[in-house]
């Protein structure tokens, strides 16, 4: 036992097949962190928004914990695997690797829809509407800022967000929509000094 530990051991600090040994690291490491995100998430959102039993609480909780470590981890590993085999045919890194790389393991893994899969895709997309902004003006497609425009961001953003809410909240996603319920409807009921400070009651 000692001798094949010895053997793995040599074979996995030596270089030999990084390519393919990276892939599988890919796949172990996209599970790991996918768990460890959503169970803590998870866990709050249901104990906080869902009125449901012990049992089926932990049901949901471990089912988005599993959809999305199993998710993250098939992402990473095709992602991985694409990459690898593009510079492998081509003999070299291109941007466009990572493009088509991702657009097809997105399309495939993260393209089928349920609750873990869009609020993942919610979160991509406000990064990188972010990160094209600022690219944008690092590139010099619109000019820098005179003044920090993150104040200017923040009133847009939350200008839409409660407009959406309260005339338009059918379009926002659930957990949203169940957060600001929390927040400003909950907020307007009460009937007693019970319900007014220590649990929503409607």
């Amino acid at each position: 036992m000692a001798a094949s530990m010895e053997q793995i051991n040599r074979l996995l600090s030596s270089g030999k097949y990084k390519p393919l040994l990276a892939v599988i690291k890919g796949f172990r490491n996209g599970a790991i962190y996918g768990a460890k995100v959503r169970f803590p998430h998870a866990l709050v959102m249901t104990f906080l928004f869902k009125n449901t039993s012990l049992i089926e609480s932990m049901k949901v909780i471990l089912e988005a914990t599993f959809i999305h470590s199993r998710n993250l981890a098939y992402f990473v590993f095709a992602y991985k695997g694409l990459t690898t085999l593009f510079r492998f045919l081509e003999d070299q890194k291109s941007q466009y690797h990572s493009f088509i790389a991702a657009f097809c393991a997105g399309f495939v893994v993260f393209g089928k829809y349920n609750k873990v899969n869009e609020q993942i895709n919610l979160y991509l997309l406000s990064r990188i509407l972010y990160g094209l902004a600022k690219l944008a003006v690092k590139r010099g497609y619109i000019p820098k800022p005179k003044s920090d425009p993150f104040p200017l961001f923040a009133a847009v953003v939350w200008g839409i967000v409660l407009w959406l809410f309260e005339y338009e909240r059918d379009t926002l996603q659930p957990s949203l929509k169940s957060s600001m319920t929390y927040l400003y409807d909950d907020s307007n009921i009460w009937h007693s000094l019970r319900d007014f400070l220590f649990y929503n009651k409607r």
